[in-house]
């Protein structure tokens, strides 16, 4: 089974900007979207979603996006591929590829991005650690790195 999911994705008219193309704060919902919809697609055991205990939820830690083509409005749908990219003690990192339609063939990159999640505990908003059984869902959604234009640098501004 790949690792790559594809969700579809449904443009609005209303998603364009006044330069005839979707605004750049748009794909950040888009990001969102599929994200929420695979974490919560079942799995043995139940969906990664169910598997945090009411005490626990995830946050955004990071994203970093890389706009590639001007995305436009169209009644076909686009797709979002997504992928977790490494899963660490209470974090895990996505990678995504944002496209013109659902076909890879002959389809049109307009974004990549990456989103960094941490688990983090209601009680006492500190990181806490994955389980094993949030780690063997994400593990099975283990793909390859984002292929940033230009490669992420660390402690750089």
């Amino acid at each position: 089974m790949s690792p790559v999911h594809t969700i579809p994705l449904h443009l609005r008219f209303g998603d364009e900007d006044s330069y005839g193309h979707v605004n750049n704060v748009r794909y950040f919902q888009f990001l969102e979207d599929a994200r929420v919809h695979l974490m919560s697609q079942p799995q043995a055991g139940g969906s990664f979603m169910e598997v945090i205990d009411p005490d626990h939820y995830t946050l955004v830690g990071r994203q970093e996006i890389e706009y590639r083509a001007p995305l436009n409005f169209s009644t076909v749908p686009a797709a979002v591929d997504l992928w977790i990219t490494a899963v660490g003690v209470s974090s895990f990192d996505l990678g995504y590829a944002v496209r013109d339609r659902l076909e890879v063939e002959n389809s049109i990159t307009s974004a990549i991005a990456a989103t960094t999640m941490v688990l983090v505990s209601r009680s006492t908003g500190r990181p806490v650690r994955l389980s094993a059984a949030q780690k063997g869902i994400l593990q099975s959604w283990q793909g390859p790195p984002v292929p940033f234009r230009r490669a992420r640098q660390a402690g750089a501004a």
